[in-house]
């Protein structure tokens, strides 16, 4: 574990593992934030520490790494309501270096990687970081054939008819050298001008305010109407390429200007140099015009120009060694902190977020600000150290802000010779201020001390988490209800029909409800269609003449969750720190929800102790008996909970070991593609049957069940011995 930091050397497997869940529901709520919501939530600098504990983590606990590890991934899944596309190439984030120094380490690093190759000069080119929406163009035999966006990395949507309104992206290439087929890559973005006139016409015809014009090119973009799309005049640069027949030159530099010849928009400052003052000078040059240049660009990218040493030189993880994106700094401003208001996520934490006077940083509109947690509050860090000097933040203060990674406001400073006389410490609440019930701060095992956010306890009875939760409910992994996504929960929930999981088994005795919901949304998206094209429907139908397809079919999915397997439902109730691994270990030690609600009950008591009420279950610590303590002694979460099983009888879970069983007691490795079950539901069968399911490969692994695209794993299981069986064959010794 040499490569882990101090702190993450000393965590215990159980601390490792609940540490590496949080982490991955923040990395993956930031993914879909930024590339699918297009409304960052985090700066760039938090996301990539996060990501750096992500992979240290999983370095020094390697039987911790997850089938879902997004270690490796670049963006967010696809969008629902677009066709999935695959890339030939997957399209990689880049490497951020936030000072001189780091572009020097950059430039260090591939000069010792060539150090061998006598008398060779590497030169780099160096160009606008565009802060836009990156897309990905295939073109076959000169023409435009699909469009996509980055997605996830590897699969993105399919946005070819809104591409094709952009006059910066020819339809057909012109000029000659192209190769057969060639991804052209490149930047979707709006100008400032543009955006001024979009916001001035909606703000004419009573529509939405837009809030910058990178989210403003992004959603203009996954407009299911291409003409919507034309009205917005997207621009469009080309710098870089994926899946091609043939290398379309020998440099960066050098493709980048037959881009040009083909017909599409670059990067006029764009330059090729040689020597680190050179990239550094070009640096300056571009932040001294970039108030000028009318669009929005967050940085300047350095590559190394050949491509043979490109290739040469390779990626790591989901970021290529051959470039790195020089971050600008932030532009600051002061302001006034209005009032402080609690906003409930999803998790239930409170978060306290500051209405300032409008002030306009970086060319944006800036009005309110995250405060983080009352620690940041009181001007002190999670570890109890000082920040700003140790001032605090108080209504009434002049603040000074900045937009880390030019996309998150923050407060930097609190100017104390502006404060008023009657400012007093802000009093931070202990009560959740939607639901009422008790905000508290869990104890870290490890510290003894408080966490740094203080979260609801209101769990399923909390209307601010009331979304969230139930997303998560009918999602894959847990109840898996099919038909019941986002969308419909999102409207079930808004229109009143669904507010706890116990209102959604009783859908199907209240179809009129549906039926007029789904009515409603329908009426909204015509409307709104209607406003955006100027073209009236031809004939508005009511809810009684709409025909809902699959309205049967949804009924028939809830209806097969009556009898959800233990472990399922048990981690789609969402207590806190109970992921999937952990509800299979709870369901396999209390058999039936009757007795996981007993000793739920039990540890709630008034005096009763932890240890006391839990059993002591390996791979389950004191933070999850504590969630599940807290779950139980709010009297509304046992409420829901109870006309939830009025509906639904979850089966007892059961571990079927048969005498000539060839799995029980085995320790059984998953890898490679599954094509017949899910990763989730190789490992619950396996569970069942008294086998142990491992995250790696070592000399105690007794079976590697490997399927398509298996890699490193199976490699270490041939050369330690162990035996390695098809998912047909793992099938078969199961006896399914």
């Amino acid at each position: 574990m040499s490569s882990a930091t101090p702190e993450i050397e000393n965590y215990s497997e159980a601390e490792a593992r609940a540490e590496l869940e949080r982490l991955h529901a923040l990395i993956a709520a930031a993914d879909i934030a930024y590339h699918q919501n297009d409304a960052p939530e985090i700066s760039d600098a938090e996301y990539d520490d996060f990501k750096r504990r992500y992979l240290l983590i999983e370095t020094a606990f390697p039987e911790l790494v997850r089938p879902d590890s997004l270690s490796g991934k670049v963006g967010a899944p696809p969008a629902e309501g677009f066709e999935k596309v695959r890339h030939a190439v997957p399209m990689l984030s880049l490497a951020k270096a936030y000072s001189d120094q780091d572009v020097v380490d950059f430039v260090d690093r591939a000069r010792r990687f060539f150090a061998r190759d006598e008398g060779l000069d590497l030169s780099f080119t160096a160009e606008p970081k565009i802060d836009g929406l990156s897309a990905s163009l295939r073109y076959e035999s000169g023409m435009l054939v699909r469009g996509a966006t980055r997605g996830d990395g590897t699969v993105g949507e399919d946005i070819t008819e809104n591409l094709k309104t952009i006059a910066d992206i020819p339809h057909r290439l012109s000029g000659s050298g192209w190769p057969e087929i060639i991804e052209i890559r490149g930047e979707v973005y709006m100008t400032y001008a543009e955006f001024q006139a979009l916001k001035a016409r909606s703000a004419a015809t009573g529509g939405q305010d837009y809030v910058n014009p990178r989210n403003t090119a992004a959603g203009s973009l996954r407009q299911k109407d291409p003409r919507v799309t034309a009205s917005r005049n997207l621009r469009f640069f080309a710098y870089a390429w994926g899946g091609a027949s043939e290398e379309p030159a020998a440099t960066q530099f050098e493709a980048v200007r037959k881009f040009a010849d083909w017909g599409f928009a670059v990067s006029p400052l764009m330059i090729r140099a040689e020597t680190i003052e050179a990239l550094l000078a070009h640096y300056r040059l571009i932040e001294a015009q970039r108030a000028s240049l009318g669009y929005d660009i967050d940085g300047v990218v350095y590559k190394l120009d050949s491509i043979a040493l490109q290739q040469r030189w390779g990626t790591v993880t989901s970021e290529p060694r051959w470039a790195v994106a020089h971050k600008f700094p932030a532009e600051q401003a002061t302001t006034v902190v209005r009032r402080i208001d609690i906003q409930v996520g999803r998790t239930g934490t409170l978060a306290p977020v500051a209405r300032l006077e409008p002030v306009t940083v970086g060319g944006v509109v800036v009005e309110n600000v995250t405060l983080h947690n009352e620690d940041y509050i009181a001007g002190r860090d999670s570890f109890g150290e000082p920040i700003r000097g140790g001032v605090d933040i108080r209504i009434g203060d002049t603040v000074t802000i900045q937009r880390a990674g030019d996309v998150i406001p923050q407060i930097v400073s609190v100017l104390l010779e502006k404060r008023p006389a009657d400012a007093v410490p802000y009093e931070f609440p202990h009560t959740c201020p939607v639901c009422g019930s008790e905000a508290t701060r869990e104890l870290n095992e490890k510290t003894g001390k408080e966490d740094s956010r203080r979260r609801c306890s209101g769990e399923l009875i909390c209307p601010a988490q009331a979304v969230e939760r139930l997303r998560h409910f009918v999602a894959r992994g847990a109840m898996d209800i099919e038909g019941l996504g986002a969308e419909n929960i999102d409207l079930f929930f808004s229109e009143g029909l669904v507010k706890t999981p116990a209102d959604i088994f009783t859908l199907e005795g209240r179809p009129e409800a549906v039926r007029a919901a789904l009515f409603k949304r329908r009426e909204q998206q015509a409307a709104e269609r209607e406003k955006a094209t100027g073209k009236a429907r031809k004939k508005v139908l009511s809810a009684d003449e709409r025909t809902y397809e699959g309205l049967d079919k949804l009924f028939a999915a809830i209806n097969a969750r009556r009898q959800p397997e233990l472990d399922r439902f048990l981690f789609a109730l969402g207590i806190r720190h109970v992921g999937e691994t952990t509800a299979a270990l709870l369901a396999r030690h209390f058999g039936t929800i009757d007795g996981f609600r007993a000793a739920g009950l039990a540890s709630a008591a008034e005096g009763a102790a932890l240890h006391d009420a839990f059993p002591s279950i390996n791979g389950i610590g004191d933070t999850v008996w504590r969630s599940v303590r807290d779950f139980f002694a709010n009297a509304r979460n046992v409420e829901a909970l109870d006309a939830l099983l009025a509906q639904v009888r979850p089966n007892p879970y059961v571990v079927t070991v048969s005498a000539d069983s060839q799995v029980a007691g085995k320790t059984v490795v998953f890898t490679g593609t599954l094509e017949k079950l899910s990763r989730s539901e190789a490992k619950a069968m396996a569970e069942r049957l008294g086998a142990k399911v491992a995250g790696s490969v070592s000399a105690n692994t007794d079976i590697l069940v490997a399927g398509p695209g298996a890699g490193s794993k199976l490699k270490k299981a041939e050369e330690l011995g162990i035996l390695v069986v098809s998912e047909e064959q793992w099938l078969e010794m199961a006896g399914r």
